[in-house]
């Protein structure tokens, strides 16, 4: 009995340390992209509206995941803020790189 206790309570840390992970990645990769969006617009790699659409849609990320993790986020979920990330890590580089400048 006390072998699945202990059982049952290191799944349940374990867990709850892949949430608190996860949280921190995903986090940490909207810092991230916020951080290159500043630089951009610093740099002049970005123009004015490129800037505004790039930052509407980390604000979009930013209320899809409060949304989902108000129920707990689910592995399906989270694949599903990495991807949205992904997109908009790449929209990013696409932006920054297409020879406009800022004027």
């Amino acid at each position: 009995m006390k072998r699945l206790l202990v059982a049952i309570l290191g799944t349940a840390l374990s867990v709850g340390t892949i949430a608190t992970a996860s949280a921190a990645t995903i986090n940490r990769r909207e810092s991230h992209e916020q951080a290159r969006i500043r630089q951009g617009i610093k740099s002049g790699e970005l123009t004015r509206r490129e800037a505004v659409r790039l930052e509407r849609e980390q604000a979009k990320i930013r209320i899809d995941e409060r949304f989902l993790r108000r129920n707990g986020l689910t592995p399906n979920e989270r694949a599903r803020l990495q991807n949205e990330l992904n997109r908009a890590g790449k929209d990013i580089y696409r932006q920054k790189h297409d020879n406009q400048v800022r004027q």
